[in-house]
């Protein structure tokens, strides 16, 4: 009886054991398929890790590639923008030969005789009655009022005014300010506005504005040569050029 109870116990011992050894294979078997899960799954944090850093790789690389077409847009279109400009100013520079005006021998010979005419005047009367009449100014003056008395800026408005105003803002500049080289600038570039601005443009005030600072002049400086010798050589233009067939001075006096 013994024996067949020995008996009977086996296979409840084997069947144990097979149950036991089945537990541990599905235990490792569990383990090792979480061991490839948790592989897996870090395999697939760092490929996303990877994508991730590609990604703003790509981003940076597409900033650069827009930053470098801006620039190179900038950089045509400013260079379009030079080359127009050039163009332009070159077009500008190029002028035509056509615009000096040719003047008649008539003409021309009025011009000789009544430009030494005027000039001779202011000289002699200066240095007949010990009045400094004559200045340099007057030259450019004489161009105008003899050479083209039909222009706007050689009138008598034009002429003593301007002249006048030009003294007077070299004489008011040299008091304020001294005889510096940009007290010279100033002086001529607010002269050249305040004849603009009374309507009495004469290109020779501007050079009155500017012998007056470089002479330091005084305030006697604006009657004697400026005002006094500005109405005789205005007094020798309309007698010349009325005298002269063709030729009538002044178009309008105000």
């Amino acid at each position: 009886m013994k024996d067949i109870s020995k008996t009977a116990a086996k296979p409840n011992t084997n069947t144990s054991s097979m149950t036991k050894l089945t537990k541990a294979m599905s235990t490792f078997e569990l383990t090792s398929k979480q061991q490839q899960f948790q592989q897996y799954q870090q395999q697939l944090e760092q490929q996303q890790q990877q994508l991730i850093i590609q990604q703003q790789q790509l981003e940076q690389l597409t900033s650069e590639l827009a930053a470098l077409r801006k620039n190179r847009s900038q950089s045509t279109w400013s260079f379009r923008f030079k080359s127009a400009r050039l163009k332009n100013f070159l077009a500008k520079i190029h002028g035509s030969s056509k615009y000096q005006p040719r003047f008649p021998l008539k003409q021309i010979v009025f011009s000789y005789i009544g430009s030494f005419i005027g000039i001779a005047a202011l000289a002699y009367i200066s240095v007949s009655t010990h009045y400094p009449l004559i200045a340099a100014p007057f030259g450019a003056a004489a161009v105008l009022l003899f050479a083209a008395p039909d222009s706007p800026l050689a009138q008598p408005r034009n002429c003593i005014v301007g002249n006048f105003l030009g003294g007077l803002v070299s004489l008011i500049m040299v008091h304020l300010f001294g005889s510096e080289p940009w007290v010279m600038a100033l002086a001529v570039a607010t002269a050249i506005k305040v004849m603009q601005l009374t309507k009495t443009l004469h290109p020779p005030g501007g050079a009155v504005a500017l012998v007056g600072v470089m002479s330091r002049a005084e305030w006697s400086f604006l009657f004697t040569p400026v005002l006094a010798g500005s109405i005789v050589l205005v007094f020798c233009t309309f007698v010349f050029n009325n005298l002269m067939p063709g030729r009538t001075y002044p178009k309008h006096w105000l």
